[in-house]
């Protein structure tokens, strides 16, 4: 109903279009239609973007709209509306026209991006679901079938009943079938979406640091892991490389997961430290490199700094760095763009030199992203915030990181909001964060705006966007005044980006900046599952634990409320341990508390995540929930149920802060503080409000919360009056203000001093006494104008009345005070005065006896003061003392202890009395506190210490600079001075030797803004000194330099080059031969103008331009040379180039004589032959040999500038071997392979390259020397072959071995026995079989162990290879041995038949057989004779004999046809046994064996 919706819709037009996505609108187009719709539920048709309509025509018939190529239908479901979105993913099985429509919503591309979330959800026309619906038909059709029973028959009736029965039953079992298609399209698209594994980068391979030489290349490379793909930055020293910046030098490559930086032609600035900076939306990695460049052996140029790596100086300078040119506090508005800079001066100033430069947020350091951009000139650092929101508010800081150290400067940034889209709508929240994300849903938080347009906020909307599009749905119907908020109806592995919108009752508010993207999977998921991105494919590898198969899942695990607000209760739990073959999903029910009624509250489709946010509960009630797992195999029992948990807000609002105070703080700025709000709890910080007096009109100090309980409100105007009010905030929202502040004027704090302290007694007379004391340590914004000193009697402890001792101020810090009583005793105070007026006066001193003086030293010295205080060193200054003694003060003496430290630390600071009023003290310890004291001495003696100091902190402030001496281009000489830290009332002082210059003939001073100058006049021995300036009402900011004459001689040579200046060069003139042995004179200026001009000198006479010079003049470059075509004995004497521009002058000269002379004379010439050899073929690389692995030989020469006639004749000996009369223009190389050298290979080899241009001869001698030389290649070549020496037994004795892949017979080898030559002998020989060379130690003992080791002779350093034949080897080896020399024995002497058996005997019959046989073994064997397998004997018929241990004989007297068969002999021993084998055949007459045969 149209009365029925809340204001915040009625009044926003934008709420019902551009925040609702189609389906949403669909729904909300039926839920009108239904309103206003019969019973009879007509079938609707809609087309847009000229896309077919679809028409239902069922009973019920959904609204189906199809445009934009998306297709939304809708019906009824038990818990309300729903909307179903479906596409090709459902045209493989068509759903009927009466099934019921799907919870899904879908892309242009198909693919599932969501659940659509039911939109009144509390509306009561839908209470009651599709049941409800259901039975309503029922109840009208009989109610309808009653009304006419005189006109329908009962017969009808049955039939309509049973027609809707079958209705009912169809729409059910559809609806089944469509809930498992849903199920299976989910985990489909779920296992095919990259984002459920999205991952922060991981660098798999990390770039590693190289050493070059200079002029080479160089390339960094790093293969990287991360979804979605990370952005990859290269960085030198910290600062971003553009390619497009330097091109040709810096190439960037991405292939894949695969990143290389490559340099070309490396220089000396090349030297630094790279680093590579990886990013994507889970995070950001970095991995760093070094490169160093290196120059050969006597190219180095001297006037260029050594490499450095990274921050690291190779002259141990200590760096000092400023930051000047700072920005202030910034206001900006959202959407708009800042930038933040710094100008960094940094001294000594190196070239090529990076500091680190770093920019932090409320001490968060910020990274380069879509929100900050960094930028690093060299010498100015700036930050761009590119689109402001009010998260960019806060104190930012600029870090700038030297190898001494650092230095920081910090400032404010306020970001108001943007105007709002409608007026009086509030401000957009802010901070929205994603927490506990899971599978289908994920918690929103936020921070509530400080603005709320003047009504207060009624509550929030949550907004979604998958990440990739720019669809945003809105996540809540109702707005939630709690700030956070589940949203649950994602999908599984997607990933999405959050906003947030606040809305009152005049409208809603612009949107907050987006949340960080977070993907929809479940914390437990991520840490089960292990996937690895493959670059090309995208595919995702995933392992994971198979659960059992067909189990029923047990109860889940500890089930809570984790959170409860009035709108929502979000229960966790775990996942049982007894769990399916398919992954669990839960059913979650509740029960109100006092009954036994559980209800099921997700009834259609069970969740995946251990978690769930329930909504719709009615507030106050209390409520007990448990939760069901379920898989295939069935629905677990439930979990133990919760304690009864009251539906309501748990977190109450903040009290208001209390006692709020506004201080003066600047001319626009108030500090104010305040009392924490009590008892709050989860604050998240507060808003301060302020508002001119009498205008009643409230604008906010902050628009992000602040946490602590004081803020520095800045952007108020000078001289008007505010009073402020501050709120606290948390979840729950913003308190109520607290009381408004007292007024406050905005103007410069001001106060009078504080009070002096330190009074002591100077001098002391009968009637007088001189005081003492110190500066006060606040002065109060304003310099004091003087002091004011009382005095007061004391009698027998008794103190009288305070008198004033001087009634105009005095401005030193020590006052004689007279009109005193001799032996009387005093007390004094003493008080500061300023612009403010006069301070509190300080605590009584102590008790004084007025007595005069008379002991010889002088007194103590006063107005100790302590300045320039640096970490290392500081300066102390003194006023001598007033009481001088008998004798004049010639000296000081200085004394320092650690603060804290005993009497007994004092020690002296100079050895020798000092006769000035000042001394720097150095090689303190850094962090460490100090205190000093000063004594006077006389010629009498040294008389007491002054007051002690006050402790002083070696520590270099930030911002501290010093005096830097500069001369500009007039010559003038000046000392310049900055202070970054000053105010409206600091004042620069300047000082010669400490003392306030006030002679202006000699220096004139000058001040601009923060920076000061004194310029020297007429500079000269009387300026020779310690300058000094300090600035008042700062923190000491100071600094000196000491102009000493060695110095002053340096400054006027460099001012006198400034009023004279020369042409600085590059470098001197030089001389350099070139092709065709021509002679290059050249130098290079650094600078030169276009008016520049050069004279040629040689030998005092001008030289000209012609045929025998060439001069050229490149201005741009500054590049002078003169080319020679060749020398000859007439150009031996003195070059010289002479330089003007303007009145800039500057020459140099080149000395050639003598030895010098004729070396370049005779090395152009030879360049001159060398240039006309070169004119036919030639010689590139001369002839040489190299030694393959195979050791065959290889002569090659690389030869160049040859054709198609030239000829190659080699030769051996002045013989010719080989001829290569046509050789190809590409070939450049010439081999000649001699395999198998031997001695007969060694001789004097020629190779002769020749055309109709001209021949070269190239010689390589492989005689003698040359021939050894080559062997020993080989033999190295043999040696490093071979392999490791190892341990084998025979029969004999232990065998080493080694094996080469090849033997030659000139190879010298020598085996060693603990590192002793071998001396060979019967017992231990060597020897070589094949490509194995042995040692063999015959019958081997306890003596033979050792370490062996065969030594290959290469004619250099040989090769060694090694074996210990000792322990456990030694055994092995002697128990093998001795196994194998038994086999041996044993195979010796066992039984044998030798021979004398033939294989087939044939006999006539009647005949004698006679066989014998030699039997050998020992012992003798036994014999036994076998005939067709069985044992005989010997008798009258078969005798058989064993003579003599080594006959056996077999005799069979007349055969018989009985006596065939086959016989064995059978011989047996210890060692072993052996038979043989014969047949016998018997026949009867020869005619038989003839015909056999």
């Amino acid at each position: 109903m149209p009365g029925s919706l809340p204001f915040y819709q009625k009044h926003q037009r934008h709420y019902d279009h551009d925040y609702r996505s189609s389906e949403t609108q669909a729904l909300v187009s039926k839920y009108r239609a239904s309103s206003r719709s019969s019973s009879g539920y007509p079938a609707h048709t809609c087309t847009s973007g000229g896309y077919p309509a679809h028409t239902c025509n069922s009973g019920y018939a959904p609204h189906i709209c199809t445009g934009h190529g998306l297709t939304s239908a809708r019906t009824s479901t038990s818990r309300g509306l729903t909307a179903s979105s479906y596409s090709g993913l459902e045209q493989s099985s068509q759903l009927t026209k009466r099934a019921k429509a799907t919870h899904l919503a879908v892309d242009r591309e198909h693919h599932i991006i969501g659940y659509v979330v039911p939109i009144f959800r509390g509306s009561l026309e839908f209470a009651g679901g599709y049941s409800g619906v259901e039975d309503s038909r029922l109840k009208a059709t009989s109610a309808s079938m009653w009304g006419q029973d005189h006109f329908t028959s009962g017969l009808e009736m049955e039939r309509s009943e049973v027609s809707s029965r079958k209705v009912t039953i169809r729409e059910s079992a559809e609806r089944i079938s469509l809930s498992k298609t849903i199920y299976e399209n989910e985990e489909h698209n779920k296992r095919m979406n990259k984002d459920s594994l999205m991952h922060a980068p991981e660098f798999v391979i990390k770039p590693r640091s190289h050493t070059v030489w200079e002029n080479q290349s160089v390339r960094l490379h790093c293969t990287l892991s991360g979804w979605p793909n990370p952005h990859v930055v290269w960085y030198k020293n910290n600062v971003t490389i553009d390619p497009i910046a330097h091109p040709g030098k810096y190439k960037i490559e991405s292939s894949y997961s695969v990143h290389s930086l490559e340099i070309d032609r490396c220089d000396f600035d090349d030297t630094a430290q790279y680093h590579v900076s990886a990013m994507n939306a889970k995070g950001e990695q970095s991995a760093y490199a070094s490169v160093v460049v290196k120059r050969f052996k006597g190219e180095m140029d001297t006037s260029a700094p050594s490499p450095r790596l990274g921050l690291v100086s190779e002259y141990g300078i200590t760096f000092k760095t400023h930051i000047v040119d700072t920005f202030g506090v910034s206001f900006g508005r959202e959407g708009e763009t800042m930038s933040l800079g710094c100008t960094v001066i940094i001294h000594p100033n190196l070239e090529r030199y990076q500091p680190g430069v770093e920019w932090y947020r409320d001490d968060v350091l910020l990274a380069p992203s879509k929100w900050h951009q960094m930028h690093w000139s060299g010498d100015r650092a700036t930050l761009t915030l590119t689109h402001l929101n009010k998260e960019d508010e806060g104190l930012y800081t600029l870090r700038v990181t030297t190898k001494s150290g650092y230095e920081t400067y910090s400032a404010y940034v306020f970001v108001r909001d943007a105007d709002a889209e409608v007026e009086g709508a509030p401000g957009a929240p802010l901070d929205v964060r994603c927490l506990d994300a899971n599978k289908d849903y994920v918690i929103v938080s936020w921070k509530q705006p400080a603005v709320d347009g003047g009504n207060s906020i009624l509550g929030y909307f949550v907004d979604r966007c998958e990440v990739g599009t720019n669809h945003w749905i809105q996540c809540n119907d109702t707005p939630v005044k709690f700030a956070r908020l589940p949203v649950t109806g994602l999908v599984e592995g997607r990933s999405y980006a959050f906003r947030v919108r606040a809305v009152n009752k005049s409208g809603m508010s612009r949107p907050s900046r987006t949340s960080e993207p977070v993907a929809a999977v479940d914390a437990a998921d991520r840490a089960r599952v292990r996937g690895t991105s493959a670059p090309v494919t995208g595919q995702i590898i995933v392992t994971e634990e198979e659960p059992a198969e067909g189990v029923v899942p047990g109860k889940p695990l500890e089930l809570e409320v984790t959170e409860a607000t009035k709108n929502y209760v979000v229960l966790s739990w775990k996942p049982p341990g007894e769990r399916g073959h398919e992954g669990i999903m839960y059913y979650v029910e509740k029960c109100v508390s006092g009954t036994d009624s559980w209800q099921r509250v997700n009834t259609e489709i069970p969740v995946k995540s251990p978690r769930f946010a329930l909504f719709d509960l009615a507030e106050g009630k209390s409520y007990s929930f448990r939760v069901r797992c379920c898989n295939s195999a069935g629905v677990g029992e439930p979990s133990p149920p919760t304690e009864a948990t009251t539906v309501g807000d748990k977190l109450d609002v903040p009290a208001a802060p209390e006692r709020v105070v506004a201080t003066r703080n600047t001319d626009t700025s108030v500090v104010v503080s305040w009392e924490k709000s009590r008892h709050a709890k989860d604050l998240v910080g507060y808003y301060i409000e302020t508002s001119v007096v009498g205008s009643d009109t409230w604008e906010p100090c902050n628009n992000k919360p602040v946490p602590g309980s004081r803020f520095v409100c800045h952007g108020l105007v000078t001289g008007e009056t505010y009073v402020f009010k501050v709120r606290a905030v948390n979840a729950a929202g913003i308190s109520v203000s607290s009381q408004e502040s007292e007024p406050v004027l905005v103007k410069a704090a001001i106060a009078s001093p504080a009070p002096p302290f330190g009074i002591s007694v100077l001098e002391c007379v009968r009637d007088s006494m001189v005081l003492g004391w110190k500066q006060p340590a606040f002065v109060g914004g304003s310099d004091i104008t003087g002091y004011f000193v009382d005095y007061r009697e004391v009698i027998d402890g008794m103190e009288g009345q305070w008198h004033e001792a001087n009634i105009q101020s005095v401005s030193d810090r020590a006052y004689r005070v007279c009109d005193l009583k001799e032996n009387k005793k005093y007390q004094f105070q003493v008080r500061a005065a300023n612009m403010a007026g006069v301070g509190i006066p300080s605590l009584p001193s102590n008790t004084f006896l007025c007595e005069e003086w008379t002991i010889a030293v002088p007194g103590p010295p006063h107005d100790l003061q302590v300045t320039e205080v640096r970490s290392s060193s500081l300066v102390l200054l003194w006023k001598p003392p007033v009481y001088q003694g008998r004798d004049a003060v010639n000296g000081f003496y200085v004394d320092i202890k650690e603060a804290g430290a005993s009497e007994e630390a004092w020690r002296g600071i100079n050895k020798k009395a000092t006769d000035g009023k000042f001394i720097k003290i150095e090689n303190l310890q850094e962090g460490e506190k100090y205190v000093f004291r000063v004594r006077a001495q006389n010629n009498a003696g040294v008389g007491n210490a002054s007051e002690v100091t006050e402790p002083t902190l070696a520590e270099t402030k930030a911002g501290t600079k010093e005096i830097m001496v500069d001369v500009d281009d007039d010559g003038v000489i000046s000392l310049n001075f900055e202070c970054s830290a000053m105010s409206a009332e600091s004042k620069f002082v300047w000082s010669k030797n400490y003392e306030e210059i006030s002679d202006t003939e000699r220096i004139a001073v000058e001040t601009k803004g923060s920076k000061a100058k004194a310029s020297f006049l007429a500079p000269g021995e009387e300026d020779i000194g310690i300058y000094s300036c300090s600035v008042t009402h700062t923190d000491g900011a100071s600094a000196s330099y000491d102009l000493t004459a060695e110095e002053l001689k340096k400054l006027l040579e460099t001012s006198h080059d400034h009023k004279f200046p020369i042409i600085p060069l590059k470098s001197e003139l030089a001389v350099e031969l070139q092709e065709k042995g021509r002679v290059r004179f050249w130098l290079q200026a650094e600078k030169i103008s276009a008016n520049g001009k050069v004279d040629y000198v040689f030998n005092d006479n001008s030289l000209s331009a012609g045929e025998k010079y060439k001069m050229n003049f490149d201005k741009n470059t500054g590049v002078i040379e003169m080319i020679m075509e060749s020398l000859t004995p007439k150009d031996e004497g003195t070059f010289t180039f002479q330089l003007q521009d303007g009145k800039a002058t500057n020459q140099s000269s080149l000395v050639l004589i003598g030895d010098v002379f004729k070396a370049l004379q005779k090395e152009s010439e030879f360049q001159m032959k060398e240039w006309v050899r070169k004119q036919g073929p030639h010689f590139v690389e001369y002839l040489g040999f190299e030694v393959t692995p195979e050791c065959c030989v290889i002569l090659k020469c690389k030869v160049g500038n040859i054709k198609k006639d030239t000829v190659a004749l080699w030769q051996k000996d002045g013989q010719d071997i080989k001829s290569d009369q046509q050789l190809s223009f590409t070939e450049g190389v010439l081999k000649l392979e001699i395999a198998q050298i031997s001695k007969k290979d060694a001789g004097v080899y020629n190779i002769v390259l020749k055309d109709d241009r001209g021949k070269d001869t190239s010689t390589l001698n492989l005689t003698d020397q040359g021939f050894r030389d080559m062997m020993n290649e080989v033999f190295s070549v043999i040696a490093n072959s071979s392999t490791a020496l190892k341990i084998t037994s025979t029969d004999e004795g232990i065998r080493l071995y080694t094996f080469v892949s090849y033997y030659n017979d000139l190879l010298q080898v020598t085996w060693h026995y603990k590192d002793s030559a071998i001396s060979f002998s019967d017992r231990i020989k060597s020897g070589v079989v094949g490509e194995q060379l042995w040692l063999q130690i015959k019958e081997p003992t306890e003596k033979d162990t050792g370490k062996y080791a065969i030594e290959f002779n290469d004619g250099k350093g040989g090769l060694r290879r090694t074996v210990e034949l000792s322990g456990q080897a030694f055994d092995d080896a002697v128990a093998e041995f001795k196994r194998l020399k038994a086999a041996a024995i044993a195979e010796r002497n066992r039984a044998r038949v030798k021979g004398g058996l033939p294989d087939v005997v044939t006999i006539q019959e009647g005949k004698d057989l006679n066989l014998t046989c030699n039997i050998s073994g020992d012992p003798v064997p036994e014999v036994t004779w076998l005939k067709n397998e069985r044992e005989i004997v010997s008798d009258d018929h078969l005798l058989l004999k064993f003579e003599s241990g080594k006959f056996a004989s077999f005799i069979i007297t007349k055969v018989n046809s009985a006596d065939s068969g086959k016989y064995s002999i059978l011989v047996k021993n210890k060692f072993g046994t052996e038979s043989g084998e014969f047949t016998v055949s018997v026949f009867n007459h020869p005619e038989e064996l003839g015909g056999k045969k």
